[in-house]
This record gives structure tokens, sequence and C-alpha cells, in this order.
């Protein structure tokens, strides 16, 4: 691992007062970079791995701590991306910053860098769990080759690192975004809420419906979107979809 003074972030963006990647309120540090080719993906911007926003973790944490009076009990510090994971060393650094001052911290992840046999990797990332409170986990779908199909990279690699999250007694969060046509069939949808009953630190399971507020930014990029058509799911295809995985039997579910 670098050292403190050495490690560089690059940041994309940061949202100040979210209320959706976490729980409470949340500061949230969107990082650049990411792997998967998702198609449904809203924020393209960000696969690129752009070194125009450098930050120390220092420079990070201090940026969140000074929104803190909006966290009150049960708010705090969420990194996200593009895929943080790519930036393990300086995640890891700016939630031992704010562990250290008793600040919540999640990692919003899709989990695809992770490397269940490099013991050194390993290492790395179990120091970032050791200031984690929260791990939230994106399982898009899994078939692997579906999951291939619809992300550009197979998912077993994922669903070891829900397992080993859960083995280290982190709490978690998974979400699954629903595409009709594409991420709702119930088959899949069955094989999903069977791996979670796996997991014995899950807290809760959202079911994000697909949409299209980010098809411009594919426009902007010239990025064919392959989606073109797909439409939102109902609030019926929602609620099939949520009882399927059993949303509702997590004691953190949400009962919205």
């Amino acid at each position: 691992m670098a050292t403190h003074d050495s490690i560089t972030g690059y940041v994309h963006s940061v949202e100040t007062f979210g209320l959706v990647d976490g729980p409470g309120v949340r500061y949230v540090l969107f990082l650049q970079g990411c792997a998967m080719r998702c198609r449904y993906c809203h924020n393209p911007e960000t696969w690129a791995f752009t070194r125009d926003t450098a930050k120390t973790p220092q420079q990070a944490f201090d940026a969140a701590w000074r929104y803190r009076n909006y966290w009150r009990s049960n708010g705090g510090l969420t990194i996200s991306g593009g895929e943080p994971l790519l930036q393990l060393d300086f995640v890891s650094e700016v939630f031992r910053l704010a562990h250290a001052k008793g600040v919540h911290t999640a990692l919003d992840t899709s989990g695809q860098p992770f490397r269940p046999g490099d013991e050194a990797w390993l290492a790395r990332f179990d120091a970032l769990l050791d200031n984690t409170s929260l791990v939230i986990l994106d399982l898009k779908e899994m078939d692997e080759e579906k999951h291939r199909a619809l992300t550009g990279h197979g998912n077993a690699n994922i669903l070891a690192m829900a397992r080993y999250v859960a083995a280290r007694g982190v709490p978690l969060w998974i979400r699954h975004v629903l595409v009709p046509g594409l991420t709702d069939d119930a088959e899949g949808l069955r094989a999903l809420d069977a791996f979670l009953k796996t997991l014995p630190t899950l807290r809760r399971v959202e079911v994000l419906p697909y949409h299209t507020l980010g098809l411009f930014k594919w426009q902007n990029l010239g990025i064919p979107y392959t989606l073109e058509g797909v439409p939102t799911p109902t609030a019926e295809q929602v609620a099939a979809a949520e009882e399927l995985l059993h949303v509702r039997d997590y004691p953190d579910a949400p009962k919205n």
C-alpha cells in the first residue's frame, strides 16, 4: 500500500446532501474510472479515468467534514463512482480519517475489481473494511453470461465479494436495477433471492427502476445506446420484483 502522504484520488463530483446512497443525509464523493460498461449506466462520463480533479485523502475528507452538521446522528460519508475500488487505497485512507472522527462510512460499489485470489489485494481490501460501516453492492444479474452481455464482465468475483464482506461481518445493502426484458425475469430474480439468503449481514434490498435520465450523456459522449425504446418498469413490475426478492423481509428494508 502507498504511504498516506503519497496517495492521490481522482474525483468526478460531489453531492453534499445525498439522501439515497446510505442511511440519513450523506456527503457523497463520486470517483473517476470504471471498467464496467453497463448498458443502462446513468454516469458514463465517469468511465474514463481522468486525472484533472486530483485530491489527497485529507483534502477530500476535510471537504466532507464541513457538512457534518447535516449528518446528525444517522448520516455520514459515502464514496461511489465510477467504481471506487479502482482507487482502493485512496478510499481506504479517506475512510480511516472519517472513522477516526466517528463518521459513518458507506462504500457504494459494483464489486468488479474484487480479486478473491490475490492475497496482497485482499490485505488492502481488509484495511478498507476495517473502517467501512456499510457496503452498498450492485448485483446486476445472477447468470454469468447474461451479466457479461449486460456489463462486459463476468460476475463470479462480484458474488465472491458479497460473500467475503458478509463473512467479515460488515453490513450489506444490495441493489438491483430492474430493466424490463433484461433483468426482470422471475427465474433470475429467484436465483438472486436464493443468493441473498446466504448473506448473514444483509440489511436492505433495493429494486431500482431502470430510467433514461442519463441518456443525454451517452448522446453527448457519442456512445451508442443499445436500450433505446426500453420502457421504465411499471409500479406493478417493481412490486412483483420486490415480492420475489422478499425486499421487506430484511430488518433495514425501506417501508415506503
